[in-house]
């Protein structure tokens, strides 16, 4: 799908105020309600909108440790990624999971309610999980930046 600049302003708005009314968002956008809902519907169907969610804040919550930790696992299996993958599903603690390049085969964003569960979470599970040769966990201290995707991407 291609966007156009009524679309990226859609997502901006969006991306500010997910709960935003279909009115004021035509309203900022200089559509009428009918053709910015079309745009909306167009953004959802294609998948550029995955859904809508509200933003947590972790702390309030009672979630007081986040960290990155990244697993290098045993490659001499033909199924070791599937099986990975697939144990780690059933991690609430793993709130996101990525392949990457480097040292490690993943990298794991882990909450945890204090420095206690996280151990727990490190020793009890993901140590015990098949196929992990190494663990490396960098705890985070403080959030300099989060945003979601970045529109500003876009333009260049």
């Amino acid at each position: 799908m291609t966007l156009d600049s009524i679309d990226l302003r859609i997502l901006h708005c969006l991306q500010q105020n997910g709960r935003i009314s279909n009115q004021e968002l035509a309203e900022r956008v200089a559509l009428s309600p009918s053709a910015c809902l079309r745009r909306l519907r167009n953004l959802e169907d294609s998948g550029v909108i995955r859904g809508y969610r509200p933003v947590l804040d972790s702390e309030r919550l009672g979630i007081e440790l986040e960290a990155l930790v990244h697993v290098s696992m045993r490659q001499d299996e033909d199924d070791w990624h599937e099986r990975f993958v697939e144990q780690l599903q059933g991690w609430p603690e793993v709130v996101s999971a990525y392949i990457v390049t480097g040292a490690s085969n993943y990298v794991l964003r882990v909450q945890a309610r204090n420095l206690k569960q996280f151990s727990d979470f490190i020793v009890m599970r993901l140590n015990r999980a098949h196929g992990v040769t190494d663990i490396r966990s960098e705890i985070i201290l403080q959030k300099v930046k989060d945003s979601a995707a970045s529109l500003d991407l876009l333009r260049y």
